[in-house]
């Protein structure tokens, strides 16, 4: 729960900076998302939270994400892949294997006010060593919402800071979910 708060703490503080160094930049004007595709790709991470923090320490991985506009500027579609490593812990001198999935989701993304926005995203993520970690399973359900920032980077290209909780369904018979708090950055520009 600790690290938790921290990293909240830490988000929030980031955010802020780039937000009173973005209108200093600019003069206090706002700035628009821009209409059209959106493409973005960029770094995740991530720390492990509830039971599933007592076999992980932290996660990291990179994503791929597409927003098609539904509302000019307000709301749009969104389609997002990508790659994550979680790290096992070592418990009782016995290293764990790391778990390694390629989430695939999908869903809404939405601007209340310029810049700001709110998402949320479903889908499945498949477990690329499901032998490895002992699972029964394959794939598990995945829904992530997420709040976040367009940082304006010049022209039509931003800098897109996200914080969401993501949880996934259990890969075994008898387990448990396996859900995270993780930060993505990402380079984001239109098409």
């Amino acid at each position: 729960m600790k690290t938790l708060i921290k990293l909240s703490a830490l988000t929030l503080a980031i955010v802020s900076l780039f937000s009173i160094n973005a209108n200093a930049q600019d003069g206090g004007k706002t700035t628009t998302t821009g209409s059209g595709i959106r493409l973005s790709v960029g770094p995740d991470f991530g720390l492990p939270v509830g039971s599933f923090k007592d076999s992980y320490n932290w996660s990291v991985g990179g994503s791929v994400q597409a927003d098609f506009p539904i509302l000019q500027d307000q709301l749009y579609v969104t389609v997002n892949g990508g790659y994550q490593n979680y790290f096992a812990k070592e418990i009782n001198g016995v290293k764990g294997e790391n778990l390694q999935l390629i989430p695939a989701k999908a869903g809404l993304k939405y601007f209340p006010v310029q810049n700001f926005y709110v998402q949320g995203e479903a889908g499945a993520a498949f477990l690329t060593n499901k032998s490895d970690v002992g699972a029964t399973k394959s794939a598990a359900f995945v829904y992530a919402p997420q709040v976040g920032y367009l940082f304006n980077v010049g022209g039509n290209n931003y800098i897109d800071a996200g914080v969401r909780f993501e949880g996934n369904s259990k890969f075994t018979d008898n387990g448990k979910s396996n859900n995270l708090l993780a930060l993505r950055v990402a380079y984001s520009f239109g098409l």
